[in-house]
Order: structure tokens, then sequence, then C-alpha cells
């Protein structure tokens, strides 16, 4: 008999892919854009213990990622300041990814609020435009105009928010309490553009990333970035905290049942 491929591995088999890709440095052309949004919105989207951060700031990212080795994938993110204890960092909404892998990995391994869907970022000349698409809608539209290189920012670490949980199978609940995780990240920039453009977001009962509307546009940057992340469960918190949100991170398909 041949090696049967969906048999036990042996130890040195064993290896958490994703802790490995998140842990080296991975390039991106990144598409930043940062506003203010209404406080009482950003404090209706945290789950507790996370409270507000120090401004209502509301933080929209498309990026194409190259993996060494491997295709290059589209990565989006929709994220609000948030603090937690002594800790400022950003907690997020979304998480638009184009392929199953970088999904999965992410979202099982550190809570990240993963879907599938369509991330594009183009460039020609100094017009630049990132898109996300989920469910036959373009949920958020970032043009503008590169108007001039900046300084590269020195190497900074940054501390995302996440809950990392699963839904139990009788359908009540999860299967344990949720865990806070912590995902700090390391980034190195090598280049970045300032760009003069707008954010646009569009209804969708998906991604309801237009209840966070735009009240003051801070900044629009174009940028090539390495990151390296590391994730640590900081704590247990309640089930009941976190069940009422658990619907950002799982479709609530049924709007389509009912219709």
């Amino acid at each position: 008999m041949g090696v049967v491929r969906f048999g036990a591995r042996a130890a040195e088999q064993l290896r958490s892919r994703e802790v490995e890709a998140t842990s080296v440095d991975v390039w991106a052309t990144t598409l930043v854009a940062t506003y203010l949004t209404d406080p009482e919105v950003i404090a209706a989207v945290l789950p507790p213990p996370l409270e507000p951060g120090g401004d209502p700031m509301v933080k929209v990212t498309v990026a194409t990622v190259d993996v060494t080795g491997y295709p290059t994938f589209g990565a989006g993110s929709f994220s609000v300041r948030a603090r937690h204890e002594e800790t400022e960092g950003y907690y997020a909404l979304f998480m638009p990814m184009t392929t199953e892998q970088s999904v999965v990995g992410g979202r099982e391994t550190f809570g990240e609020p993963k879907k599938l869907g369509s991330v594009v970022l183009d460039r020609e000349g100094d017009r630049v435009t990132g898109t996300v698409a989920r469910m036959g809608t373009t949920v958020i539209e970032i043009t503008g105009t590169v108007t001039g290189d900046l300084d590269p920012p020195p190497e900074e670490t940054r501390t995302d928010f996440y809950f990392k949980f699963l839904p139990a199978p009788d359908g009540r609940g999860f299967d344990s309490d949720p865990y806070l995780v912590y995902c700090d990240r390391t980034e190195r920039v090598r280049s970045i553009s300032e760009v003069d453009g707008e954010v646009l977001l569009r209804e969708s009962r998906f991604d309801p990333v237009a209840d966070l509307p735009v009240r003051e546009l801070r900044g629009i940057t174009l940028s090539e970035r390495s990151s390296v992340q590391r994730g640590r469960l900081h704590q247990t918190v309640p089930t009941e905290w976190i069940l009422p949100f658990a619907h950002q991170r799982y479709d609530d398909l049924s709007p389509v049942g009912g219709e």
C-alpha cells in the first residue's frame, strides 16, 4: 500500500502553516484610508471588554500580498480604533480575502473575522483604485491620485484585537467561552506615497460598512510594507458578551431564505 494522504501524519509533518506564514516578512502593496465617524457608532460595534479608543477612527485597507512561492492574493480590512485596559489598538469588523487558505488560517488560528470576497487594487499612472466586493455588491471603493512621496515611517508594532470562538454544533452559543486575542504586528515600510482621493461605502445587508459614515477623511496612503504578526491568548470572556456580535464574522443568510 502506498502513502494514504488522509492518514495520520508523522510528528515532523505537523506544522502550523498559518503561524509560519505570518511570522516571516511578507511584502504587500497597501492602500490605507483613515477617517473619523460618529463616536456612538464605534461604541455600538465593540464587544465588551473592548472600549472606544482615543478618537472615533476607522481604518480601511485594500492590499495585494506577495508570498514567495505562492500566487499573489487580495486582502482587505475594515477596522475601528479600540482600547482594552491600557492597550490602544484596532478591532476588525470585516476582513475580506480572495483565497480560502487566507480565510481559514487567520479565522481559526487568530480569530480574525475573515470572509471570502473580491479585493482588487489597481494603479494606472498616478491613479489608484481599491475595491472590495461581496455578495454582488462593491461595498468599499477607495479612489484617488498619487500626489507625492513621503518619508517612510520607522518600524512600529501595533496591536489588533480579535475574539476566537466556534459556534456550538447544537446552534446554542459557542463550544466554550471565547478568548480575547492580542495580535501584535511589527511593520516595516520601504516606500509610501500620499493619495488625494475619497472613500465610498455602499449599502449591503451582509457587510454593513455604510453604517459607519465618513465624517472627516484623515488621509489616504499607498505603500509597500511588510508585516510580521504574533498572536497570544490574553483572557477568556463570557459567551454572552460576544454572542450578540457573532454575525460580524459569519454571514447571516436568513434574509436570503426569507425572500
